[in-house]
């Protein structure tokens, strides 16, 4: 069961928002956008995000985690399909703010469901799932757009048709989920980590988003491209075993300052070297994925299980808040000093994040040092 819950992170994270980085470019090219403009779609991204993950816990007690969960699916199905068919900026902006909203209610309540899971790796899996969609999409678009920026819609057609693969074979994966107690979230002592959550929020999106712009403006190939996102991929598919007991051993922030931390490293890594572009890729997959499941594995071990879908519907939203403002700046930076000043952006908003998460980690230690 956890296998195919992994599909819904794998539409509402790998296709829905970081395959957009793939497609970009082409669209870019094809439609004049500049820069400020491709930051600003990623911006209408996460203010769906953003309303969706303030809506999902209404949407959740009405309809319930396994309708919500499905719901989201065939939304980012049909809105992906519908990005294909539409040359319009505006359009495109309220497309790509729907598969925002829609992915928010599959990545919580796909959460939700992974929390519950009586195998405490099931929070992994799912988060390891976007690592699938972003190997199938990394391997497959860069060559479909290759000296043909015109295909574009095609590109979307393809994510769609994918989306909808996974939309049926996830959808019995949810299906016995016990209704979810209507409560209000508390988040008490884990406040500090909301503030890290919105740091990372607005690092992470910007070196997916221009990531490609990065490498094409370096003169990458369309293969070095595709080897890029393909190995960013994989590496996310493959973290989960590497990060299982950091992030069920690990108290407090300790696992989320460290990937933040790394995070970083992985963002300066180009701008040092060009030769380091495959480096910096194997480590943001290894570690951007988990970030999210060090959260969940928090609420886990801190909050009663009733609470855990207003509480980690509520951190999302302040994720989301951090996606939302992060891009289009980043790209309003990218115009005037190029792309790798994008890159900067990343590493300086995760530096913070990881700063935020290793005061609260000491500063809970003092805590418990002084009660003893």
């Amino acid at each position: 069961m956890k296998y195919r819950l992994a599909l819904g992170s794998a539409v509402a994270l790998g296709f829905a928002r970081f395959a957009y980085g793939l497609v970009v470019p082409a669209m870019r090219e094809q439609l004049g956008w500049s820069l400020a403009d491709v930051g600003l779609q990623t911006t209408s991204n996460g203010v769906g995000y953003l309303v969706g993950a303030i809506v999902v816990a209404t949407v959740v007690r009405r309809l319930g985690t396994a309708r919500t969960f499905q719901f989201g699916m065939v939304i980012s199905t049909l809105a992906l399909a519908a990005t294909a068919v539409t040359s319009s900026q505006l359009v495109q902006l309220l497309l790509r703010a729907t598969t925002g909203w829609a992915g928010a209610l599959v990545f919580v309540a796909g959460t939700v469901v992974a929390a519950r899971h009586a195998d405490r790796s099931a929070l992994i899996v799912y988060f390891g799932g976007a690592g699938l969609g972003v190997a199938l999409s990394g391997f497959a678009l860069p060559l479909l757009l290759d000296g043909n920026s015109g295909r574009w819609p095609v590109a979307w057609l393809l994510l769609a048709t994918g989306s909808l693969i996974a939309t049926v074979i996830s959808w019995s994966a949810v299906s016995a989920v016990p209704p979810t107690p209507d409560v209000k979230a508390r988040l008490g002592r884990l406040r500090p980590m909301g503030l890290a959550y919105v740091l990372f929020g607005a690092g992470y999106i910007v070196y997916l988003t221009f990531l490609t712009a990065y490498l094409r403006a370096e003169h990458s190939t369309a293969r070095q491209v595709a080897i890029t996102w393909t190995l960013m991929g994989v590496a996310a598919m493959v973290a989960p075993p590497l990060w299982n007991r950091p992030l069920t051993t690990w108290r407090n922030a300790r696992p989320m300052a460290v990937l933040l931390a790394l995070q970083v490293v992985a963002a300066l890594l180009p701008l040092i070297s060009r030769t380091t572009v495959l480096v910096s890729a194997g480590v943001v997959g290894v570690t951007f994925l988990n970030v999210p499941a060090s959260v969940a594995a928090l609420v886990r071990r801190t909050v009663p299980q009733p609470e855990w879908t207003a509480v980690i519907g509520t951190l999302t939203v302040w994720f989301a808040a951090g996606q939302t403002v992060g891009p289009w700046p980043a790209g309003l930076l990218a115009d005037q000093l190029g792309a790798g000043a994008a890159l900067g952006w990343t590493a300086a908003l995760c530096a913070a994040g990881a700063l935020v998460a290793i005061s609260w980690t000491a500063g809970s230690r003092r805590s418990r040092g002084s009660s003893v």
